[in-house]
């Protein structure tokens, strides 16, 4: 019998899920979960074979979690729940496993069930181009890592790895964490513009770290960050926009 994790921020929606699935003996609900940053600890707690996912959520939304749920060696199957109807599902262009319309029926939880699949590489690409995440996450030794994009200070590349530096979430920690990531700089400047800005081909910053715009004894400039003992260098042809974006600060 299948192990699933029912995700929704609605008490009532939860309930009738876990109604038709005791009913029907369709599987083993082994946790309950109500917004997708739960969903995603639910998970490595207790490894569902299939995630019954709600997309609009607080704090996270159900299409974040099923990116950050893609990384995982082996990751659920999803399978979305919505109120959306079926033209906003495909402006989302999200391949899911399948999707269930709410109110959910009965037989339609049956069908989505009986044709589970693991979440494929075309799902978690148009995913992750869905908008802008709340948190960066990289697998680590300690399982599924989820920094919040409030709390990155720096994305700096490396060859082919970001190291991404970022504040601790206990105040008394002033020491930065630190996680790499296997992304394009390039895509992370797109989906974070507004937020980060490029101030080195190897480098975003975020605009709320920077404290000070320093000219170098080369006649070089660079940024100091909060928190973040180096300088940040700037590279020329990033000069004059970062001068600007610092004066409007």
């Amino acid at each position: 019998m299948m192990n699933i994790l029912l995700v929704d921020d609605e008490q009532l929606a939860r309930a009738r899920l876990q109604r038709f699935i005791e009913n029907n003996a369709l599987g083993n609900i082994v946790a309950q979960a109500q917004n997708g940053l739960e969903a995603i600890e639910m998970v490595e707690q207790f490894r569902p074979d299939v995630v019954l996912l709600d997309i609009q959520m607080p704090v996270m939304d159900g299409l974040e979690a099923a990116a950050h749920l893609s990384q995982l060696d082996v990751p659920p199957a999803i399978i979305f729940t919505t109120a959306y109807d079926e033209y906003a599902l495909q402006a989302f262009d999200v391949q899911a496993v399948g999707y269930l319309l709410k109110p959910i029926r009965q037989d339609d939880l049956k069908t989505a069930l009986s044709k589970l699949n693991k979440i494929n590489k075309v799902q978690i690409a148009a995913i992750n181009q869905s908008q802008c995440r709340s948190h960066i996450s990289a697998k680590t030794h300690i399982g599924l890592e989820l920094v919040p994009i409030e709390n990155i200070i720096l994305f700096r590349a490396d060859h082919k790895y970001i190291s991404v530096f970022y504040k601790n979430a206990q105040p008394d920690n002033k020491k930065l964490g630190e996680l790499l990531i296997d992304e394009p700089l390039k895509d992370l400047e797109e989906e974070f513009d507004g937020i980060f800005a490029r101030v080195h081909r190897n480098a975003l910053v975020n605009l709320k770290s920077i404290t000070g715009f320093e000219k170098q004894d080369d006649g070089g400039y660079a940024l100091r960050l909060a928190g973040f003992d180096e300088l940040v260098p700037i590279s020329r042809r990033h000069v004059a926009g970062v001068r600007k974006l610092v004066k409007g600060l």
